[in-house]
């Protein structure tokens, strides 16, 4: 049984910024299983141990539901597994820190192992200023000055975590062609590059890279991060085009998990991953 603290009205941020249609059906089956079974959303509220307007942000697709909101309204609505199946499928609107991302950067804070697999840019956590600058720069529609430096600074703070938890191991898999791309151009590269081997030499950060010869990958879908909380639950968050997913199914993760160790043994091994980082930083 979940248990938690009641939560009040729903806030700018908790907000999602553009609901997607995912999040719009699931808040109207909500909708129509409470009314189904004869409940005000105060009433519903009550049982889900959430105010009447968190019951109403999630029915209107406004707020993204958490585990707990899933578990307990699926037992009050009559048990049919249909809240819990939709939830699996759920995607957040605008890229950012949507209520389901915060949801995951709270796992991670929490995380005793986190493994990331990324083929698009160097992983935000070992992201130095100018990368994660540029990276930003190049949002479309354009950031705001402020929003840019918002950004920013949240994705820098996240990286305290890799040195502030020196016990928690941190697996991260990238591909070399990342490091090839001149994001920002040939200073912020190099950059990069330094803050990457900088990180690297904690004993609990972890890199390989996968070589741009590699004949097998396991990873072909697409970039992936797991994690395991201190409770030995497995997590997986899979993120693209202006969506975001929060992986709890234990199969489903379970799968993630296995072509992650599989890409594991194709990569190079660390050292290997590292004298080839320091070559290409050679070359700058």
């Amino acid at each position: 049984m979940w248990t938690g603290d009641v939560v009040g009205p729903v806030t700018e941020n908790e907000r999602e910024p553009d609901p997607s249609d995912s999040l719009r059906t699931f808040g109207a089956v909500v909708q129509a299983l409470r009314e189904h079974a004869g409940l005000s959303r105060e009433e519903l509220g009550a049982h889900v141990r959430f105010s009447k307007h968190t019951v109403a942000s999630v029915e209107q697709g406004r707020r993204m539901p958490d585990e707990q909101f899933v578990e307990l309204a699926e037992s009050v609505l009559g048990n049919t597994g249909a809240l819990r199946f939709a939830s699996r499928h759920l995607t957040r609107g605008e890229p950012g820190l949507a209520a389901w991302f915060r949801r995951w950067a709270k796992l991670e804070r929490e995380a005793v192992s986190l493994c990331t697999y990324e083929c698009r840019l160097v992983p935000g956590l070992l992201q130095s200023e100018p990368y994660a600058r540029a990276v930003f720069d190049n949002s479309i529609p354009r950031l705001t000055d402020e929003q840019l430096e918002a950004q920013v600074t949240a994705r820098l703070e996240r990286q305290a975590m890799l040195w502030e938890r020196p016990h928690v191991p941190f697996s991260f898999i990238v591909e070399q062609s990342v490091f090839h791309r001149r994001l920002g151009g040939a200073e912020v590269r190099r950059g990069v590059i330094d803050h990457v081997l900088e990180l690297t030499t904690s004993r609990n950060v972890t890199l390989q890279l996968v070589p741009l010869d590699a004949e097998y990958h396991a990873c072909l879908d697409g970039p992936v991060r797991l994690l395991e909380n201190t409770d030995a639950r497995r997590y997986a968050y899979s993120e693209g085009q202006q969506n975001g997913r929060l992986i709890h199914d234990a199969k489903g993760v379970a799968l993630l998990q296995r072509r992650y160790d599989t890409l594991r043994s194709q990569a190079l091994p660390p050292r290997e991953s590292r004298d080839l980082l320091e070559r290409l930083r050679g070359e700058l």
